[in-house]
């Protein structure tokens, strides 16, 4: 396990070299969702980089995986000398992408990635693109505004991992389980959460954009990829029929298709 110290807190990291003889071209960078982490990946980066031919970058955001947890989770958002602590604030997604993104990609002396992500990562992926150059933006299941069908499904997740037997499956990615389960579940929930809306940041966009939703994700519906078209007209979409809320898993052969036609129409 690598850990980079970022702005005060040391983030989990692993890097995946390009295969033997690939041409020096933008890497991957994986944006995970909001239970995700480098392990809970799984190998499908370590895939679609060979597939395609170029190195990849995977990290665990603050509270995830192996990286330094959020201390007193569930308290009062407080911040010092960069480093947060207590309950996430409805712009978290903003600062993971204005903020501790940009600051691990000059430590590690990435220029314009190819931005990978899924759900919450999704919606990090669009943020950063929407600011910072990038080779291109690919997002999977990704949130541009909260939708009921949000909200109802996160209210079945927190039960599920109270009596359920979620918590039990996470706890081998995540240091801090209950960390990570909370700081997720506590702001997706909140009153101030319902306004979260990034149209306007996706009109910014101009980067080569490829957005993949599942037909049947039970987080979100066809119009958070089909509002983003609308803000960036540039945008690819990519419907999958048979698919829930982790295309990479539920749909993998479509999913590593699409992104290499997409990254070779470039």
């Amino acid at each position: 396990m690598n850990l980079i110290d970022i702005n005060g807190v040391r983030l989990e990291v692993r890097r995946i070299p390009a295969p033997d003889g690939a041409p020096s071209v933008a890497p991957l960078v994986f944006l995970h969702e909001g239970l995700g982490s480098v392990a809970m990946w799984r190998d499908w980066p370590d895939q679609l980089c060979t597939a395609i031919g170029r190195a990849g970058l995977v990290y665990s955001r603050q509270g995830y995986g192996q990286s330094d947890p959020v201390p007193d989770v569930r308290g009062e958002p407080a911040e010092h000398e960069g480093r947060r602590s207590g309950r996430l604030r409805p712009d978290y997604m903003h600062h993971e992408a204005w903020d501790v993104l940009p600051g691990l990609l000059a430590h590690l002396q990435i220029d314009e990635p190819v931005l990978v992500g899924h759900s919450d990562g999704g919606t990090i992926a669009l943020l950063y693109a929407s600011r910072f150059p990038v080779a291109a933006c690919i997002v999977m299941a990704p949130h541009v505004m909260v939708e009921d069908i949000s909200v109802a499904a996160i209210t079945q997740a927190r039960e599920a991992f109270l009596t359920g037997g979620l918590r039990e499956r996470l706890v081998r990615y995540h240091a801090d389980v209950d960390g990570a389960f909370w700081q997720w579940n506590d702001i997706w929930l909140s009153d101030a959460f319902r306004a979260f809306d990034i149209h306007e940041d996706c009109r910014r966009i101009t980067a080569p954009l490829l957005a993949i939703q599942g037909v049947d994700d039970p987080y979100g519906t066809m119009a958070q990829i089909e509002d983003i078209a609308l803000q960036a007209p540039q945008a690819v979409l990519e419907r999958l029929a048979g698919c829930g809320h982790s295309p990479h898993r539920d749909q993998t052969e479509a999913v590593n298709a699409a992104i290499q036609r997409f990254l070779a129409a470039m």
